[in-house]
């Protein structure tokens, strides 16, 4: 069913963010996109999508507002379209008949790049050069630190740079990720990765009380103490990156700081099959430990390499040696 009254969206629309609130998402990108439909659904006119006066089409209302004007990219629509569906299948909870359109609705859309998987020799590689690196006030002790962080625990890049003292608990092995993608989290983390901050805690706070900055919590500083930001930080791993020999001089091209998750995620993965674990079982852990809705938005940072690949290969063929043998 597809016909609405303006009333019952607008309704809909408020009770969908009360949800998504009560659960702990912060939502605001989401009320801007479905304020953005609502304004739209009351310009129509009858006619058009518009019928009875103040009854829309609800299924009209949607494909003409998701093209609404010419040359507006795959991705914007297909973020857009997310957000509706979610509250088309929030309405259908109440009404088994409510309208949900079809995934096939979002345009598909690419990334403009593939993500670049760092080998293990190539991760140990990085974290040895970086307790070199110094440039641009950024030294060995905030380089070290910052990569170990991004490959222990797949951190977006802005969530790990971002992070404060105060988020970092060395008692119980977590990160406090405040508001990141419209909720917040809790991280764990191993023993050998708190060594690691624990000592690069007592570098930090010399350099913060020799640079008279030791009111800020930013967990990265600089050589001077300024506080680490997201810019800086990836210009530095980027050029670090760049000194290794593993992106060209010059150009986008190559591995970007934010292929630290898509490695981490690929390594957690291939461990697992080197364990022979049940990945199928293990996919949801990794997906709520990196922040994901579920495992779809995991998928994106799984990606077949070659090592994974014949671990996947002698697994399947193992298991048809078996079956051939019970037969």
């Amino acid at each position: 069913m597809t016909s609405m009254t303006l009333a019952a969206l607008e309704r809909d629309v408020e009770h969908f963010l009360e949800f998504k609130r009560a659960m702990g998402y912060t939502y605001r990108r989401a009320e801007f996109t479905l304020e953005s439909l609502k304004r739209f659904a009351h310009a129509q006119k009858p006619g058009s999508a518009c019928r009875d006066g103040s009854r829309i089409d609800l299924a009209e209302v949607i494909r003409a507002w998701l093209s609404r004007s010419e040359g507006r990219k795959a991705n914007s629509i297909a973020a857009e379209f997310g957000i509706v569906r979610q509250l088309c299948l929030y309405r259908r909870r109440r009404d088994p008949k409510a309208f949900v359109p079809d995934r096939a609705w979002a345009p598909k859309s690419r990334l403009p790049y593939m993500p670049y998987i760092f080998s293990r020799s190539e991760v140990s590689g990085l974290l040895a050069a970086a307790e070199n690196y110094r440039h641009a006030q950024v030294g060995p002790g905030a380089m070290r630190t910052l990569l170990l962080i991004l490959y222990c625990t797949g951190l977006r890049f802005g969530e790990a740079v971002r992070l404060q003292q105060t988020d970092v608990d060395l008692a119980r092995c977590t990160f406090f990720i405040r508001e990141s993608k419209g909720r917040s989290r809790y991280v764990p983390f191993g023993t050998d990765l708190a060594r690691e901050i624990t000592r690069w805690l007592t570098e930090r706070e010399k350099l913060a009380c020799l640079a008279g900055r030791a009111e800020t919590d930013a967990l990265l500083l600089r050589d001077d103490g300024s506080v680490l930001d997201v810019k800086r930080a990836g210009e530095a791993v980027t050029r670090l990156v760049r000194l290794q020999g593993l992106k060209p001089s010059r150009g986008r091209t190559g591995p970007r700081p934010y292929d630290w998750r898509h490695t981490h995620a690929v390594h957690r993965l291939t461990d697992w099959y080197r364990r022979g674990l049940d990945i199928h079982a293990r996919l949801p852990w990794l997906s709520a430990y990196m922040g994901h809705l579920n495992v779809l938005g995991t998928a994106v940072y799984l990606h077949a390499t070659p090592e994974l690949l014949r671990m996947a290969s002698r697994r399947l063929k193992r298991r048809l040696q078996l079956a051939e043998s019970s037969a």
